[in-house]
């Protein structure tokens, strides 16, 4: 029924409770696309402020990204399931996981819900409210 199943990884062990759904609905010739999407923390800066923040290297926070997603891809393929992985840099994560459903004809997205609310939510967003409201395919999300 789904072909290409996209979830989304932060890296954290919340996150990865959705690759126990995507396996379930995961046939034989189903792929499951693991995802992360590194963005680089923006400096404030304001004039009465002197700060210096070390350099970030994009290059090395994608292999750190791409080493996390092959190792979570090994375990998969052990299982006899096929996987592939990718990794993006977007500074809106919401947007590259839209983005990336639609040019790479994802069938369906599960994602792990952080469960943000309050203060918190207005503050950092949420991005699986922006992927259920933006996503061209179905969305499963897995409560944290």
């Amino acid at each position: 029924m789904y072909k290409r199943i996209l979830v989304p990884l932060d890296g954290s062990s919340l996150a990865e409770n959705a690759l126990t759904q995507a396996k379930n609905v995961c046939e034989q010739t189903s792929e499951i696309v693991l995802l992360q999407v590194i963005h680089l923390p923006v400096p404030i800066m304001t004039p009465d402020l002197n700060m210096s923040l070390p350099a970030i290297d994009s290059e090395e926070l994608r292999a750190e990204a791409l080493s996390y997603l092959q190792s979570v891809a090994d375990q998969l393929t052990a299982e006899g399931l096929q996987v592939s992985v990718d990794v993006v840099e977007e500074d809106n994560v919401a947007d590259a996981i839209i983005d990336y459903a639609k040019e790479h004809s994802i069938d369906l997205i599960v994602q792990s819900t952080h469960g943000r609310g309050g203060f918190s939510r207005l503050v950092f967003g949420s991005v699986s409210e922006d992927v259920l409201r933006k996503t061209p395919c179905p969305v499963m999300f897995i409560r944290s």
